[in-house]
């Protein structure tokens, strides 16, 4: 039996990655069209062939350094094995999927639990429901006899290969998330029963910090661990502040070592929407930055107040540089700007997650390739890069730090 100190284990950034969490994209990428973009958060439809070729490189990088990689479906499917928890399951994926009538209901719930193996019957909730695969016959709701030209029954879920957001590792529990966005929320219910309900997991105690039945919302993108004692928070487009203030007395209460938490207010906007897609750590003192994050900020710290259950808000304008020099106890951090700094290089590589690094190791990152100006720049300051091709991945919107959930490394 393992103890959850040896399965989940998050304390840092930087701490040399042992066990990670990735999904291969799959046909629900092939479920996105010009019209659904919006409404499925994309800004453009990746090729998947590609896009599969692309995240297989970025997941042998991790097993050629020594990191074991899992699957979110094939945990999920692990998660299953009991018939009363797949049916416990099908039924909340169904009452989350906005299914209008109770008959409609019952014919997709038939046809899930019709697939002869779990796995596919996963995968098919992964990709979405095309209407013309369920003969739906029965028409006895007026919003069954009317319809509509909306070509899904269920509605794919083409952000899954983003792992980073529906939930995070942070010490030896879980934040299981709760999503800004409905399209987005229903992933997070893969990662509930995996918690729950996986061998590894099941008796584990392990602690969750978040919920997503929470009426707030928190996603991963904006969850950075700096150290074993600080923990940075983004308040943002998709991270509200009263989640965060949950978040952190659950926390700061607990005997896990954290000692503050840092709440960033970042711009609302599509450009910064998490914290990590302006600013990542990669090694102990250095830290890659988009240029108009640099400040001055206006942060939170929150501390628990010591024999209490209160915790202290303090707010701070400062640099970016002098915040983190005084909460890391550094003499001095380095901040590598994406694009060099430069107004076009950065808009153009920002876009494209040059910002959005992922440590697996201190000083060594994964990176994508087509960010050569900011690649370069990382070479420059002594950081070693592991460069994974990225023309169809980066469509999402999303850079290696994104695609990833680290479950455990090492404490530095």
């Amino acid at each position: 039996m393992h103890s959850v100190e040896g399965l989940l284990n998050v304390r840092s950034e930087i701490g040399k990655l042992k066990k990670v969490l990735l999904h291969r994209p799959g046909k629900e990428i092939e479920n996105l069209t010009p019209d659904l973009m919006d409404r499925l958060l994309f800004d453009d439809i990746p090729y998947l062939e590609i896009a599969r070729q692309e995240h297989d490189a970025f997941a042998q990088v991790f097993r050629d350094n020594g990191v074991e990689v899992f699957y979110l479906a094939d945990l999920a499917t692990e998660s299953l094995t009991d018939n009363r928890v797949k049916g416990e399951f099908v039924d909340e994926f169904i009452k989350e999927a906005n299914i209008v009538s109770r008959k409609k209901q019952e014919y997709v719930k038939n046809f899930l639990l019709s697939f002869s193996s779990t796995r596919e019957m996963i995968g098919k909730m992964m990709e979405g429901i095309r209407k013309e695969e369920v003969s739906f016959q029965d028409k006895s709701s007026l919003a069954d006899m009317i319809g509509s030209s909306y070509p899904f029954i269920v509605d794919p879920m083409p952000n899954l290969y983003f792992t980073r957001d529906p939930f995070a590792t942070i010490g030896r529990g879980i934040s299981l998330n709760r999503m800004k966005t409905v399209t987005r929320n229903r992933e997070t219910l893969f990662s509930k029963y995996i918690f729950k309900h996986h061998p590894m997991f099941k008796d584990m105690h392990i602690p969750f910090w978040y919920d997503r039945e929470e009426d707030t919302s928190i996603e991963g993108g904006d969850q950075l661990i700096l150290s074993d004692k600080v923990i940075a928070l983004g308040v943002s487009e998709r991270t509200e502040a009263q989640s965060i203030e949950r978040l952190a007395k659950r926390i700061l209460m607990k005997d896990e070592g954290f000692e503050v938490v840092l709440a960033f207010d970042i711009p609302k906007k599509r450009a910064f929407m998490h914290l990590d897609t302006v600013f990542t750590m990669v090694d102990y003192d250095k830290f890659t930055i988009h240029p108009e994050i640099e400040g001055p900020l206006t942060i939170y710290s929150l501390r628990r107040v010591s024999n209490s259950e209160e915790l202290i808000i303090e707010k701070e304008t400062m640099e970016l540089n002098e915040i983190l020099k005084k909460y890391l106890d550094l003499d001095r951090v380095t901040l590598i700007r994406c694009g060099n700094g430069n107004i076009i290089d950065a808009a153009r590589e920002q876009w494209n997650d040059g910002s959005n690094t992922l440590a697996i190791a201190p000083g060594e990152v994964i990176v994508y390739s087509r960010n050569y100006v900011t690649n370069r720049l990382l070479e420059e300051n002594n950081i070693k890069l592991h460069i994974i091709p990225s023309s169809e991945l980066s469509r999402g919107r999303g850079g290696p730090r994104c695609m990833s959930m680290p479950l455990f490394r090492e404490n530095i």
